[in-house]
């Protein structure tokens, strides 16, 4: 069995007023049980709970920013949610189940596979898994913040074939399509350079929180792991169908690395949101990282920023700014900033630095190399 990962937003399942769109999911739950008999395994990750919470408290107009007033709209929402996508697969006679995941349900070795270990269950059970953010009790320092992130890990988790992102577009263009008449879309992105990075616009909806640089985010998590991703207007007829087959629709991110089981530390340092700060490198040292594995030493180091201490995950950039790594510390800004640009003899001849010398500044075990 092939599995399939499918993340659905609220901009997608809900009608212009914010409501969730109960004719929609009917069809999506069609698609849905035509691919499984096509001998895939899905996995649908969906936003919603707060938008069915807004709306049944009369704030659908307007998203909140508050954090308790999401978390109450969540609460309300929840049931609601489950049951506009129980009866909407119930009609296939399908079996759904609800998932819910933040951040620290991820964050050890124990509870990552106790996460995994469920979603692979209901699999071999039959049963089509709605996972969702548990937005009731997640709180910023826990967050994944949005479902493109999400569903990158959910995918890594029981090691995915194919992840599909449904959106309120066709997939990625070369400028933002509201404003430019002219933009066009990119039908296959091999790498994700900064001229892709800089393609992505703002999120475009009141209803949902994610925008294109997430789903990039999320692409370039699942490359790591070695997970082709498309992203596909969720709108258009038979797109789960015809993606799942191969067609073309949207815009594919095919993967160039052999699918592989990405370990949870790395994991999550890739997902982290929580940057503490960037480390700019010089050419040779992106050279060592990309081509060699290496671990970063404070030699290679051109450039500093942010406040990070041990521990805390950084970026890491080229010269020209690109973001193609991130890593775990293992000093802190105030000792890179001193070491860097130093030979290693200087290092070694200076007392309170001589222990970076050969001490590596991002271990490659705790380095994530994103191409």
């Amino acid at each position: 069995m092939k599995r399939l990962v499918i993340k659905i937003g609220s901009s997608t399942l809900t009608t212009g007023d914010g409501r969730i769109d109960q004719s929609y999911l009917e069809a999506f739950a069609q698609q849905v049980a035509q691919v499984r008999e096509e001998g895939w395994q899905v996995v649908v990750v969906s936003s919603g709970a707060i938008a069915c919470g807004l709306e049944r408290l009369g704030m659908s107009g307007k998203r909140p920013n508050d954090m308790p007033t999401l978390q109450a709209a969540a609460s309300v929402g929840q049931g609601l949610f489950v049951s506009a996508w129980g009866n909407a697969f119930e009609k296939c006679g399908i079996t759904s189940s609800l998932v819910l995941i933040t951040r620290r349900d991820t964050a050890d070795r124990t509870a990552y596979l106790h996460a995994r270990d469920t979603l692979e269950r209901l699999l071999d059970l039959g049963v089509v898994p709605i996972v969702n953010e548990n937005d009731t009790v997640s709180v910023e320092q826990i967050r994944f913040g949005d479902n493109d992130t999400l569903g990158a890990l959910v995918s890594c988790l029981i090691r995915a074939d194919l992840n599909i992102i449904l959106s309120d577009v066709e997939g990625l263009y070369d400028s933002n399509p509201t404003k430019d008449p002219d933009a066009k879309l990119i039908r296959r992105v091999d790498v994700i350079d900064q001229e892709v990075i800089s393609s992505a616009g703002d999120a475009g909806t009141i209803i949902g929180s994610g925008g294109m640089i997430t789903k990039l985010r999320a692409a370039r998590i699942l490359g790591v792991a070695g997970i082709p991703l498309i992203i596909c207007s969720g709108r258009r007829e038979n797109v789960v169908v015809d993606a799942a087959a191969g067609r073309e629709v949207g815009t594919l991110f095919p993967s160039t690395h052999a699918a592989h089981e990405i370990t949870p530390r790395k994991l999550w340092i890739a997902l982290g949101d929580t940057v503490r700060g960037s480390i700019t490198v010089d050419d040779g040292a992106k050279q060592a990282l990309r081509e060699r594995g290496s671990s970063l030493l404070v030699v290679g180091v051109a450039s500093v920023s942010g406040k990070f201490e041990v521990g805390d995950i950084v970026d890491i950039r080229d010269k020209n700014g690109y973001l193609f790594a991130r890593g775990r510390v293992a000093a802190s800004r105030d000792e890179a900033e001193l070491a860097m640009g130093r030979t290693r003899q200087q290092l070694l001849a200076n007392r309170l630095l001589a222990e970076m010398a050969d001490k590596p500044l991002v271990h490659r075990d705790e380095l994530v190399i994103f191409d």
